[in-house]
């Protein structure tokens, strides 16, 4: 194949914050030891390790080497239509805002992590279990969709009206810390409704 494609999300599971869909794009012959070395599931990565990968990854985006992109998805269309189809629409998003070649999407790999599915058109895909620490392209994936949600959330902390919620620190997650805020402070527009059902107020 002349086109390696590699999928993954991050932000399937916090309680509050959007869903991330990652698209990582290299050629079939990519030296990953020699050009982005490094590269591994994003949550054996320390925050620091991501965001030099990151960095590296824009400079070769620049550089046209390689292409990425990262949609996400919001709480309030996850709460909306559920995280399968959330998912799904940021994957068809993310791979919508790459330059492929449509006219001959046969020379196109696509591996997905999990439980991923690329669109029907893309005949060439495998998803693969724990894809994104056996092949360095979902890693990729999972590195940019991370990096690029964990920094959306660290943004909303700073917000006045997120603040009681201290998102820099989980970035969503349901930690003891955030599911006592929520108790306390109820929920804000970044919290996914349906996934705090079971979080009750103190009495």
């Amino acid at each position: 194949m002349k086109i390696i494609v590699g999928i993954d999300e991050a932000g399937r599971g916090p309680l509050a914050g959007p869903v991330a869909v990652g698209v990582a794009v290299v050629p079939g012959n990519f030296d990953w030891k020699e050009t982005l070395p490094g590269v591994n599931d994003s949550k054996q990565l320390s925050k620091q390790q991501r965001e030099d990968i990151y960095k590296k990854a824009r400079q070769l985006k620049a550089a046209g080497q390689i292409d990425f992109a990262v949609a996400m998805v919001s709480a309030q269309v996850i709460d909306r239509i559920g995280i399968v189809p959330a998912v799904n629409r940021a994957l068809t998003r993310a791979l919508a805002r790459l330059t492929l070649p449509r006219q001959d999407l046969g020379k196109v790999m696509v591996k997905l992590d999990g439980g991923l599915k690329a669109p029907v058109q893309y005949q060439n895909q495998e998803t693969i279990i724990k894809g994104d620490a056996k092949e360095p392209v979902i890693g990729l994936a999972s590195i940019c969709a991370k990096v690029t949600r964990d920094r959306y959330m660290v943004r909303k902390s700073s917000q006045k009206i997120f603040a009681p919620y201290d998102l820099a620190t989980h970035k969503g997650y349901g930690t003891k810390v955030h599911r006592a805020a929520i108790a306390h402070h109820g929920l804000s527009s970044l919290h996914r409704a349906t996934f705090c059902t079971n979080i009750k107020k103190p009495r």
